[in-house]
């Protein structure tokens, strides 16, 4: 699916990303449109979470180009690095926030590009921002726990301080690696749901890395596919059949543990799909 010039905040032009004498990323090329919702799929080690930090300058390309919010990346230095990164917010699988801080401490960290001068608790934000971060946790159904200590939250719970950190940046688009990866299924269900509800209340676009393919056909608009650090499908999920699907996880095992891992990901990614195909049935 290519984005129409005019309307495509993400562009990939033949990316490659070697480390070493490893292929982490293949003459990649993709394009994201404005306000559309992209899910990477693949194995582990496929280059999904390579191909994401490589959108806000965390990884630069050995070759190709990449452009995003119409700036050309691998270029960026300093300031114009920074400005990028203030558009650009990242939920990370492992939530990355402080454990010692209070929740809106934390909610805060994300407007840290506002901040003229030093920091000194909550004393060092504006009343302006308390507020903008208070209404964040409101919308992610954590206002009552503002005053707590984030480590004291559940996973889900502290993923949902992470989606409100990011939404401090007032981002125009939304990155996030394996978001749910450490979350039991409804708590992963209900963190999905709340990403693609504020990206459609705040117009973002949204380029995210999954592992369960269920959730995936579920919430995404379109399914890119890596293999071995190719994009090996690129569909909206409206199209997207059970076939496909197993397409993306295709690969030689050679040896027996690799063997023995990678049958046991396809049972339990053809068992989601099974699953969610009797549902469609239902």
């Amino acid at each position: 699916m290519t984005a129409p010039a005019s309307d495509a905040l993400i562009r990939l032009d033949g990316v490659t990303k070697t480390f070493g004498s490893t292929t982490a990323l293949k003459n990649a090329s993709l394009q994201v449109s404005r306000g559309e919702i992209v899910v990477l799929l693949g194995l582990s080690g496929s280059g999904k979470s390579t191909l994401l930090r490589h959108l806000d300058g965390l990884e630069l390309p050995t070759s190709g180009d990449i452009e995003v919010l119409g700036a050309k990346v691998p270029t960026l230095k300093g300031k114009a690095l920074r400005r990028l990164r203030s558009r650009v917010g990242f939920i990370f699988q492992q939530f990355e926030l402080v454990p010692s801080l209070t929740v809106l401490e934390n909610v805060l960290t994300g407007s840290l590009s506002e901040v003229g001068g030093p920091r000194l608790g909550l004393w060092g934000y504006s009343k302006a921002a308390k507020l903008r971060a208070l209404g964040h946790l409101d919308r992610v159904g954590l206002l009552d726990r503002a005053y707590q200590r984030s480590d004291t939250l559940s996973g889900g719970q502290q993923q949902r301080v992470a989606i409100a950190r990011a939404l401090m940046q007032k981002p125009d688009i939304l990155l996030a690696d394996e978001p749910v990866a450490s979350l039991d299924p409804e708590s992963s269900d209900q963190v999905m749901a709340l990403i693609r509800e504020i990206a459609a209340d705040e117009g973002l676009t949204v380029v995210c890395s999954l592992h369960q393919v269920d959730l995936a056909i579920s919430w995404a608009d379109r399914i890119v596919g890596l293999r071995h650090g190719e994009i090996v499908l690129d569909t909206p999920t409206t199209d997207l059949t059970k076939a496909e699907v197993m397409e993306i996880y295709g690969r030689v095992a050679t040896t027996t543990a690799e063997i023995t891992a990678v049958q046991a990901e396809l049972v339990e990614i053809a068992a989601d799909v099974t699953e969610l195909d009797g549902a469609r049935v239902s």
